[in-house]
């Protein structure tokens, strides 16, 4: 499992974690798709953006293996802002590449990119 060195462990200020430490032995945590309701929690906002801005500052518009990057908070923005980089596309795998989708980051989160080219 790749350790992305330098990527911000946790949202500042909280414990919503962006990564793990060590592989689970029981089995790789699959990404999913979760669904995003318009009540969530200012908090759980907060943190999907975190995450997403963290993700656009270390890796940008490349491709990225998903390595230590935690599974939940993924979830979050798989299927809509991260997707798959490669075809086929493993889910439960630490060595599966992801990369942002910048136009559907753009319409989430324009906020984030409004500096963005």
């Amino acid at each position: 499992m790749l350790k992305h060195r330098g990527f911000p462990g946790r949202l500042p200020g909280t414990d919503f974690q962006f990564t793990i430490r060590r592989a689970n032995p029981k089995g790789v945590t699959p990404l999913t798709v979760r669904e995003r309701f318009r009540d969530r929690k200012p908090a759980d906002k907060r943190a999907d953006v975190g995450f997403l801005e963290a993700l656009w500052n270390q890796f940008g518009d490349q491709p990225f293996e998903r390595g230590n990057l935690d599974a939940g908070r993924l979830s979050w923005l798989f299927g809509r802002e991260v997707v798959p980089a490669e075809d086929p596309f493993d889910p439960a795998s630490y060595d599966a590449l992801l990369v942002i989708d910048l136009p559907a980051a753009r319409q989430s989160f324009p906020d984030l990119f409004k500096d963005v080219p």
